[in-house]
């Protein structure tokens, strides 16, 4: 019986330990905040200046189609020039809904990152046109906490389809 136990709780520790964060969780609703914050912003609304402080300035970001980037000022460059250069046919991501997962990272029981897995979509706003869908991805990003503030270290954004 006791061996049972022992075996029981320690496989329910492992699970917790390697577990995403329930989506009730308060760390998974900072993070859908901060994931809306920084797409709305950035891809959405091209307010590329509130999102300074939270983009790392050694950032990396791999993406299937577009490439390498390296480092915060050529990423905030590359959005500028891509994501925010034609009003007139304006990308706009969507966090699919329930996609998102956020796994903790912790270093001697101190939380100090977060590993955020999701699905989102790209569409199309134009002048006197509905939004329509052109895309789909999956994404991963590495969030480190500095001081207090979660900031964007690694992403990973891949898989991208159109759509049909």
């Amino acid at each position: 019986m006791k061996r049972l136990l022992f075996i029981s709780l320690a496989v329910l520790t492992f699970q917790n330990i390697h577990s995403q964060v329930a989506k009730d969780s308060e760390l998974y609703l900072e993070f859908k905040r901060i994931d809306s914050f920084l797409f709305d912003n950035s891809f959405n609304k091209c307010k590329l200046e509130m999102i300074d402080s939270i983009i790392s300035n050694d950032l990396e970001f791999y993406h299937d189609k577009g490439g390498l980037d390296f480092g915060k000022e050529s990423f905030m460059t590359a959005m500028k020039n891509n994501i925010c250069a034609n009003w007139d046919k304006k990308p706009i991501r969507k966090l699919v809904d329930d996609s998102m997962e956020i796994y903790p990272l912790y270093e001697n029981n101190v939380l100090y990152g977060v590993i955020q897995n999701g699905i989102h979509e790209f569409y199309i706003k134009e002048p006197k046109k509905e939004l329509y869908k052109t895309g789909i991805a999956k994404f991963t990003s590495v969030w480190l906490n500095e001081n207090d503030t979660w900031v964007l270290k690694r992403v990973l954004s891949f898989d991208h389809k159109p759509v049909n």
